[in-house]
């Protein structure tokens, strides 16, 4: 049980730097400022989310590294050349939100797991505000999609 605790809380942990650096990326590229802003703000919980699953796995006895995934790493690569090529925030937004997807469904198969309870608190916690940003996203996405103008 403790090893697959400690894997579940280490892939958490990498979906969180995903996050975090998923959103930085984002605000860089996009030219929407409220955009800019919520992305920035959304890479800050997502590192600590992260700090605090690493307190976690550190008080179950591993230290875990704080690494990104290479797919989220093409992932970042693929939208920055879609800005490049001008196709502007709402291009971004689709992106972000597939990023969003990912980390919605790593929280969701966390939480059907056995954790024990203040963990599972933690992850719980954790998983609503990944699923409020990710249907936050969805809906500017879908703003951006029916105007072609941003909806905060």
């Amino acid at each position: 049980m403790a090893d697959e605790t400690l894997d579940l809380i280490n892939d958490l942990i990498q979906t969180c730097k995903d996050g975090e650096t998923g959103y930085v990326h984002a605000a860089s590229v996009v030219t929407d400022p409220q955009l800019k802003t919520y992305f920035n703000e959304q890479s800050l919980e997502r590192a600590r989310f992260g700090r605090e699953l690493r307190v976690e796995a550190e008080r179950l006895g591993d230290k875990p590294e704080a690494s990104g995934s290479v797919s989220a790493v093409l992932h970042r690569v693929w939208f920055e050349t879609k800005a490049t090529i001008g196709l502007g925030d709402q291009s971004i937004l689709n992106s972000v939100e597939q990023g969003e997807d990912r980390a919605k469904k790593d929280y969701e198969k966390a939480l059907a797991s056995q954790l024990p309870s203040e963990l599972r608190g933690i992850i719980q916690r954790q998983a609503e505000s990944v699923i409020k940003a990710h249907d936050h996203v969805r809906d500017m996405r879908d703003g951006y999609a029916k105007t072609g103008e941003k909806v905060a």
